[in-house]
């Protein structure tokens, strides 16, 4: 197949095989009815907020429709004056030569560009058989923008685009959407860039100014902060009952699922009605108390890290500021335990006046700054309760799981960003180690392992394990992140690399993700690795993009399964597997 891989959506040609009717022969329960439509398509530009009233009461989820746009959006004077202002400034000064990192001509290429959305299509499978016990949805959340900037645009700064493959009987079913988030909504009814991209950067007097014309837009009412700007487009969490795309800049948006292997945008969970209110992309579920532990990270204001978990009902509790990070620190993940909540603070800070003065991105990495790791109790009614860890050297966004070691050691395992300098302009640069820390409490003594002389990142575990000691681990060998050539799969026990695969010369895969046997699901500590490890895959000679399947117990990872996909799938971020049981039934 044959397609276009250089040009934004607008662009895109593809051929693509004709969409499934609208019928299905294997059903859901509990989902909407065949043929059901989107909120956004039956009710035109209208971006639903979910009520949070109605969870926290026990009563179900309530959908508000409200109105997207004022009546005057693009027909005001102002909206008009300031969008012809940004075309006449921009049209007389000249704007500097971007870094690559932010060129979305030279980023968003190969299989990085955009594509258009597609309906629900049958796939083929190519090599082996899908097993039986995978009976559900995979679902990978990635940058994709729907609109050209003329200014600065990073990677991570695409709206979300999720790619789904929902699999039964051995069948399966592409499809992607957009994630209908306020932002996404706002700037499609416009047709162009309305918030500006704050971590791409500011370059030049253009950039500023689109910074302040979108203040000025908040402050004529055409923007409304209460609904956030977040792009919903890091990853997908499911709890509470709902399937949850998420970005750290705001709040969830809960996703629904079809009959046909659709996706619809139900609205943003407003579970914090707070201006500015956000959530972690990487919520931790404790899938013995069903609790799900969570923070907000805000380095543009103070405090900039609070702490909250949502109990089993679904209902979040108390917030706890940890007023011990007095530092504009981005922090992106963390990890728990039975007792605890670990937080890994890096050497990047916010830098404010780069946004006003121009000078580039406002996340910088203070060389001085020594890397810690905190910890507080899992249920703490203070943040005063953290006790901080020096450790030089690490700085760790991602975690891959941490448990605890009697009762004075705590074990945190995650891939270590060796020059995290780079990590936002030259991430072919970033090399990451995988460690190992044993932090003990009582002697305050911190001792580091590494595991892998790979450039392992964007892992997986069995998720039954999470905060709990497991022994395997999945880990992307990175290429350039997200890229990866293949994966790992690590003994966390024997401290060592057990088997691999590489995915052939042209080839890169994602985030591995671990999907548990269906048939083990029953008793899923006696067997951790009895299960499959997933990704797509896109061939860059062919252009190809395939669903891979491999064997977790395998000693080389072998594929059980290749589903060859009707169109190519761009790197992206995170995924999830949402099996049949625990969504639907």
């Amino acid at each position: 197949m044959n397609c276009t891989v250089n040009s934004f959506s607008s662009n895109l040609h593809h051929t693509l095989p004709k969409p499934i009717p609208k019928a299905c022969s294997s059903t859901f329960p509990g989902i909407p009815q065949i043929g059901a439509r989107l909120p956004y398509r039956r009710q035109g530009n209208r971006a639903p907020v979910l009520s949070s009233q109605a969870d926290n009461a026990g009563t179900g989820s309530s959908l508000e429709k409200i109105s997207l746009s004022n009546p005057s959006l693009l027909s005001s004077r102002i909206s008009t004056f300031l969008k012809q202002l940004g075309t006449t400034i921009s049209s007389f000064i000249n704007r500097p030569t971007l870094d690559p990192s932010v060129d979305p001509y030279q980023v968003f290429t190969g299989n990085f560009a955009p594509v258009d959305e597609l309906e629900p299509t049958n796939c083929t499978v190519v090599e082996g058989e899908l097993p039986s016990c995978l009976d559900g949805v995979y679902i990978r959340n990635g940058s994709n923008p729907q609109q050209m900037p003329k200014g600065p645009l990073h990677f991570f700064e695409g709206d979300g685009m999720l790619h789904s493959l929902k699999l039964s009987g051995g069948q399966a079913t592409y499809c992607s959407r957009y994630v209908r988030t306020y932002k996404y909504m706002l700037e499609k009814e416009a047709g162009f860039s309305i918030f500006p991209n704050v971590l791409s950067g500011f370059y030049c007097l253009p950039d500023v100014l689109a910074y302040v014309m979108a203040v000025g837009r908040v402050l004529c009412g055409h923007i409304d902060l209460m609904r956030g700007f977040g792009l919903a487009n890091t990853s997908l969490a499911f709890f509470s009952n709902k399937l949850l795309a998420l970005c750290e800049s705001d709040l969830p948006y809960v996703i629904a699922l079809t009959q046909e292997g659709d996706m619809e945008t139900l609205g943003r969970w407003d579970f914090d009605r707070k201006l500015l209110a956000s959530m972690t992309a990487h919520p931790k579920v404790d899938e013995d108390t069903k609790e799900t532990f969570a923070f907000q990270c805000n380095p543009s204001f103070f405090p900039h890290v609070t702490y909250f978990y949502f109990n089993e009902n679904g209902v979040k509790q108390k917030d706890v500021p940890l007023l011990s990070i007095d530092q504009p620190t981005p922090i992106h993940d963390f990890a728990i335990t039975k007792r605890f909540a670990i937080f890994p603070e890096t050497q990047l800070v916010v830098e404010p006046a780069n946004v006003m003065l121009g000078r580039g991105m406002p996340v910088v990495c203070e060389q001085k700054k020594v890397p810690r790791i905190g910890i507080l109790p899992r249920y703490a009614e203070s943040g005063s309760d953290t006790r901080w860890f020096p450790v030089p050297g690490f700085n760790a966004m991602h975690v891959t799981n941490a448990w605890e070691n009697g009762d004075d050691e705590v074990v945190l395992v995650a891939p270590n960003v060796l020059n995290i300098r780079d990590v936002f302009q030259e991430t072919e640069k970033v090399h990451f180690s995988l460690e190992k820390l044993t932090i003990n409490m009582r002697t305050e003594k911190v001792s580091r392992k590494i595991l892998s002389k790979r450039s392992l990142e964007l892992g997986s575990i069995n998720p039954y394990y999470t905060g709990k000691k497991n022994r395997y681990a999945y880990l992307g060998i990175a290429e350039k992140v997200p890229k990866m050539s293949g994966l790992a799969k690590i003994d966390l026990e024997k401290e060592c690399e057990v088997s691999r695969r590489l995915y052939g010369p042209g080839c890169f895969g994602g985030e591995p993700f671990f999907v548990s046997r269906e048939a083990n699901a029953a008793k899923p500590y006696e067997d951790e690795d009895d299960g499959f490890v997933v990704s797509y895959v896109h061939d860059e000679s062919s252009g190809q993009s395939n669903f891979i399947v491999m064997d977790a117990k395998s000693p080389n990872l072998d594929i059980v399964a290749k589903v060859k996909l009707p169109r190519r799938v761009p790197y992206g971020f995170h995924g999830l597997f949402v099996s049949k049981n625990s969504f639907f039934g």
